[in-house]
């Protein structure tokens, strides 16, 4: 089934562009970058029949319960850890796996963390390079590079099904090498190098309607054997509008080695 959305792609610039997060000692104070707002088609993969599988298309959606109801705190977190530590060696074969981020955002303005609405993933090559030493120190790193290792992302609705600002992404076979900028993140402490996309009519945007709490999503982010990395969004976008549900999600950051 076809729908629309609204996501914010970035734009080449000549000058080197930037997020600066926490700007000003303040936490969660976002200063972005120019943005363009566009309109997209988008595929429901719940309904499509191509589907999608993370080998080779960086990207897939799972049926995946959780024992985990509430993400308050920090108690949830070795059970929900070896969840995701079970999901992603049993689907994609992995042998180690460090998890070392989770982000819980609600859609709502007093909130800390908020859906990403710009087009991007999360780590350039460099980018990629540089977070595998901060996470295991030169000589550790040095040992992984040695081998294939990845970073993997893993998204779960929060509480109830997804009305508004659903997670999209791109098919990578639809996506031209000129598309990705290199964009840095200053933090206060610290600076880091992402990827942002440009827009183009050939991209191929997909995800799943109404996605729920017993679902996740796996991607891709960055690969040093080539699979590629998958550009997404929260899509502006309202499945039913009499449904007034906050979107509220949790994804967790993992570096895991084949």
């Amino acid at each position: 089934m076809q729908r629309t959305g609204i996501v914010n792609y970035h734009v080449h610039k000549p000058e080197r562009q930037a997020f600066q997060l926490d700007a000003g000692g303040i936490v969660g104070n976002l200063i972005s970058p120019e943005l363009l707002p566009t309109q997209v088609s988008l595929t429901d993969m719940r309904t499509s029949g191509r589907p999608l599988r993370f080998d080779p298309d960086g990207v897939e959606f799972l049926k995946a319960l959780s024992a985990i109801c509430n993400f308050s705190g920090d108690q949830w977190k070795g059970t929900y850890e070896h969840e995701l530590a079970q999901l992603l060696t049993a689907k994609i074969g992995v042998r180690e796996v460090v998890i070392f981020d989770h982000t819980l955002r609600v859609d709502d303005p007093k909130a800390t963390r908020k859906p990403a609405r710009n087009v991007h993933s999360d780590y350039s090559a460099d980018g990629a390079r540089q977070r595998l030493e901060d996470l295991l120190g030169a000589e550790r790193a040095a040992e992984w590079s040695k081998g294939h290792y990845a970073f993997v992302n893993l998204w779960r609705p929060v509480d109830h099904p997804i009305n508004s600002a659903p997670l999209g992404f791109v098919r990578p076979s639809s996506v031209d090498p000129k598309d990705w900028i290199l964009l840095d993140l200053i933090y206060p402490d610290r600076k880091g190098q992402i990827m942002g996309l440009v827009g183009n009519a050939r991209h191929d945007w997909v995800y799943l309607s109404r996605m729920g709490p017993d679902e996740i999503a796996i991607f891709n982010i960055y690969d040093n054997r080539g699979l590629p990395s998958v550009a997404h969004s929260a899509l502006d976008m309202v499945e039913d509008p009499t449904v007034n549900t906050i979107r509220k999600s949790i994804e967790t950051r993992t570096l895991v080695r084949y």
